[in-house]
């Protein structure tokens, strides 16, 4: 048996139960888990904005675990060996998307956390082929919040990364990790964050954002590029004001809020809007060793297994910076370090 905390269905808080251990099946590892981030998706799929979930469900896409077993099929992983597993968990590999090395927009594609059961728990399986080796360079609390914050980031940051002025609208997780590839590369970045939120803007000072300020207001210059990680479509006319003329706004969350309508000037000048979706495979070929290269370093925030609703709320209302890390074999009693 194992602890795990499972979700029921919307509405309904995260309850600790004791589940039977799962075993590997065919093309699986079955990993001891070591930490699970927590991201605003969580959030997304508890508060009920991700509406097509297995019920009940251990949630949780940024596992980094230990492999105990191996399921038939299996090959190149080892016990004891560290991997990594990110928000996507399987897609069809026959159709074109998956045949183009774009498995993010398969229509077949399931999702840790979301269909598969995820990291909320001390085990798990998952599917060998969307496995990440993790870098010796990180522990496990720190090298969770890269495996989703992390890589879905990077996807972004590939769409403006021959900018030299970004615009990163929340600081978030995955902008606090994004800040540092960008101040590597040389770029500028410009951090837009909730409504007096000073903590977030001191934060991203001292990662080196050349200015900081709330979502409401413009930067002080013109930015090539923005993203947008905060989960509020009316960020969108802001930062089509911010772009210059044949600037680019990403959207990069999974859940927005409606985009209100705006002038066709806020457009006109070959400025240019897109979202990402998810995460392929070769997102963290290439990101995860980048990180350690730079090397990124992750603000992580620990919390025993018991305490993920917790944890939960205080992201969603910004009380601390950087990432939340569930870590399921703590002690109970174990304090937040934030």
């Amino acid at each position: 048996m194992m602890r795990a905390m499972v979700f029921s269905g919307p509405g309904e808080p995260l309850r600790l139960q004791m589940l039977p251990k799962p075993k590997a099946g065919a093309g699986q590892v079955l990993l001891r888990v070591s930490a699970c981030g927590i991201c605003r998706t969580d959030l997304h799929v508890v508060d009920g904005e991700l509406d097509q979930p297995t019920l009940p469900l251990v949630p949780g896409h940024q596992i980094v675990g230990e492999v105990e077993d191996t399921g038939p099929g299996v090959s190149g992983f080892a016990r004891g060996q560290r991997v990594g597993v990110p928000w996507l968990g399987g897609s069809c590999g026959n159709c074109w998307y998956c045949r183009h090395d774009r498995e993010n927009l398969c229509d077949a594609a399931r999702y840790t956390g979301y269909q598969i059961n995820g990291g909320f728990a001390q085990y798990t399986v998952a599917d060998a082929r969307y496995c990440f080796e993790l870098p010796h360079d990180y522990d496990d609390l720190q090298a969770a919040p890269l495996l989703c914050a992390g890589l879905i980031g990077y996807r972004a940051y590939r769409l403006v990364e021959s900018a030299e002025r970004i615009g990163l609208y929340g600081f978030g997780a995955a902008a606090h990790i994004l800040a540092q590839v960008a101040r590597h590369n040389g770029q500028r970045i410009y951090a837009f964050t909730r409504e007096g939120d000073l903590s977030a803007q001191d934060f991203a000072r001292e990662l080196g954002a050349a200015w900081a300020g709330d979502s409401t207001r413009s930067p002080p210059e013109e930015l090539d590029g923005a993203i947008i990680f905060a989960p509020d479509g009316q960020l969108v006319p802001r930062a089509l004001r911010a772009v210059r003329k044949g600037g680019r706004v990403v959207c990069a969350g999974i859940h927005m809020s409606d985009i209100p309508s705006f002038s066709y000037d806020l457009l006109w000048g070959e400025r240019d809007i897109c979202s990402v979706a998810n995460l392929t495979r070769r997102d963290g070929l290439e990101f995860l060793p980048m990180a350690a290269a730079i090397p990124v370093t992750t603000t992580v925030h620990p919390y025993p297994l018991e305490r993920a609703n917790e944890a939960l709320e205080d992201l969603r209302h910004g009380r601390f910076n950087g990432a939340a890390v569930l870590l399921p074999w703590a002690a109970a009693d174990q304090a937040n370090t934030s």
